[in-house]
Formats: structure tokens, sequence, C-alpha cells
């Protein structure tokens, strides 16, 4: 994977701040593919009322629908939070060539330790990403804590 780029992550930050405003959880994502980005999408778990469409799950499907094929070889995902087991699986599945990721699972749980609420609970299985693209293939590469500050702030419980 080529070196992670700074404008692709703000990309995904802005999609975050959408979520955000929306009620959704504040994660966003983007695709990459020849220094491009061919898809972005926000959280929108709390605004479908489906709890499976994360950012990553949404950029990927666009993608795929754009594409008309089932693989994204040579793509680049770029998301504000590390990846959950389900995302993580769904890059392998497509065959991405990398994931970069800006705050990390540890990052999550110290925030809901202290800012979750019934409003705001934050769920997870505690597999890492690093666990999923160890066992999976193709491998996928993966680039995590890029830009890990800008996202950690994008947290919130309100």
């Amino acid at each position: 994977m080529t070196k992670p780029q700074k404008k692709f992550m703000l990309a995904a930050i802005e999609e975050a701040y959408k979520a955000k405003k929306t009620g959704n959880y504040a994660i966003g994502a983007v695709l990459v593919k020849d220094d491009k980005i061919i898809t972005r999408s926000p959280n929108i778990t709390r605004t479908a009322g489906d709890p499976t469409q994360h950012a990553e799950l949404e950029v990927i499907r666009k993608a795929l629908r754009r594409r008309k094929g089932k693989f994204l070889e040579g793509v680049i995902l770029y998301t504000t939070h590390e990846p959950c087991p389900m995302c993580a699986t769904a890059c392998v599945w497509v065959r991405l060539q990398g994931v970069v990721y800006g705050a990390n699972m540890k990052d999550m749980e110290n925030f809901a330790k202290q800012h979750g609420s019934e409003k705001w609970r934050w769920r997870t299985v505690n597999i890492r990403a690093k666990e999923v693209f160890l066992k999976g293939y193709p491998k996928v590469e993966l680039k995590g804590n890029f830009m890990r500050d800008k996202c950690v702030k994008l947290f919130h419980s309100k």
C-alpha cells in the first residue's frame, strides 16, 4: 500500500461530521482507487434503523453497485474508526487492497466507559481488524492510527 494520504482521511472525517449532524455515530469512510475517491459515506445505523449500515459497509455497497461486480481489487478504504469484525471481514471478501483507519478500538472502549449512556450505547465485538486480516485471504494491508487525534475527537455521546 502506498503511504496514507491526509486528504483522503480528511474526506472520511467530513463524512463523520455528516453522520453526527444527522444523529448517527460520527464515523465516516471513503474508498480510493488510483488516487481518487470513488465512494464516500457517513455511518447511518441510527437513521436507517439498521445496525449493519456502518460507513465502511455503505461505501463498499455503493462501489459494488457502480462497478456491477463483487470485487474491489486495488481499492483502499479510509475510515475514521478501526473497522469492526463485520466490516473487516467484508474488506477481505471484496478483496480490498488495504485499510487506513484513525481511532482504534481501545480509543472507543475508553470513550464508552467514560461517556456511554442509555441513548449512546457503544457495542463492540472485541476482535481487532488486524486479527481478521491475519486470518483472512486474500491479505488486506492495514495502516492504523493515521490522524488518530482528529478521529478520536469525533466521538460523542449527545
